[in-house]
């Protein structure tokens, strides 16, 4: 009898091990079912979507780039046309301005940029279809179709880099540049690929004039002291109670001696001056002298007796 129940027992244990087993058997097959479902049905999407650049990759049977590893290579504080822009442009901030990384900006805003470099010189010379950028390294300003534009904190060389400001490059490729202050976000949006060239900015009379008095003022000066006397010449025209051109301003009586008896319509104008009076046409502005209307170089000059001295550029003095 105990032999009887004994093996009825066992027949019973054998009977639960094996359904058990069937349970077991069962539930990988569900679970892989339902993976292959997900897997077809991300891959399906993958061909309707772009990638969204910033999210990790949740199926990662999905065939193409990772957008984790996408998002690595994208920098969030640069957006161009509204899209984060590639990790390979450097970007820092100094005195307020962004400096870019040259080369890599450049390719963003315009892919068939071909760039080459001068070790010698350290100049580097971008062109495209419609435009030609000179960059040397520690110079005041780049050349941009024959324009010049102005950067007090000059064409940098960092780690390999040349380093320029945003709004120039942005300036020379014709695009336009905004800030958000409360994420720290600079923004480009593209515009025609190309500054105006100078020869159709620049208004020749106004350069023919300017150029010469910088020469005749200040042609000994540096280029930010020669830049001065044409940014007190500009600031006239502009003022109400001043001539509004620069050759009416140059000859106004008892304000400019140089211009006297034609003698600075001969006069030839020294390279560093007419650049000096591209820089001040194409709005550059050292810092200081943004109501100056007055310099001299005397030590007992009228202005120094009378008015407001605000600046001083090696050998002149400004004043408001």
């Amino acid at each position: 009898m105990k032999r009887k129940l004994f093996s009825t027992a066992l027949c019973a244990f054998a009977l639960l091990l094996l359904m058990g087993a069937g349970v077991v058997s069962q539930q990988p097959a569900a679970v892989l079912a339902e993976e292959e479902s997900v897997i077809q049905t991300g891959a399906a999407l993958a061909h309707d979507t772009q990638p969204l650049y910033g999210m990790s990759a949740a199926i990662p049977a999905v065939a193409g780039p990772d957008p984790l590893k996408l998002a690595q290579n994208r920098r969030d504080d640069l957006l161009i046309d509204g899209e984060s822009a590639p990790a390979d442009i450097v970007m820092n901030r100094q005195n307020g301005v962004s400096y870019v990384s040259l080369a890599p900006m450049a390719k963003v805003l315009d892919e068939t940029t071909a760039v080459s470099w001068d070790a010698g010189t350290q100049t580097a010379v971008l062109k495209t279809e419609k435009l030609e950028l000179t960059a040397k390294v520690g110079q005041l300003y780049l050349i941009a179709n024959g324009r010049y534009l102005y950067l007090p904190d000059r064409v940098q060389l960092t780690d390999g880099q040349v380093m320029v400001p945003l709004w120039a490059l942005a300036q020379a490729y014709d695009a336009s540049v905004g800030w958000e202050a409360s994420t720290g976000t600079a923004t480009v949006t593209r515009g025609s690929g190309a500054i105006l060239p100078g020869d159709e900015y620049y208004d020749s009379n106004t350069l023919f004039w300017l150029s010469r008095v910088i020469t005749a003022e200040s042609g000994n000066q540096v280029l930010e002291g020669q830049m001065g006397v044409g940014i007190v010449v500009m600031n006239r025209v502009k003022n109400p109670h001043y001539p509004d051109t620069v050759e009416g301003v140059l000859a106004q009586k008892n304000q400019f001696s140089t211009y006297r008896s034609g003698r600075l319509a001969e006069r030839e104008p020294r390279q560093s001056s007419v650049i000096a009076a591209k820089l001040v046409l194409d709005g550059g502005m050292v810092s200081g002298l943004e109501d100056a209307l007055y310099f001299d170089s005397a030590v007992n000059s009228w202005a120094s007796r009378h008015k407001e001295c605000i600046a001083v550029i090696e050998d002149h003095k400004f004043y408001h």
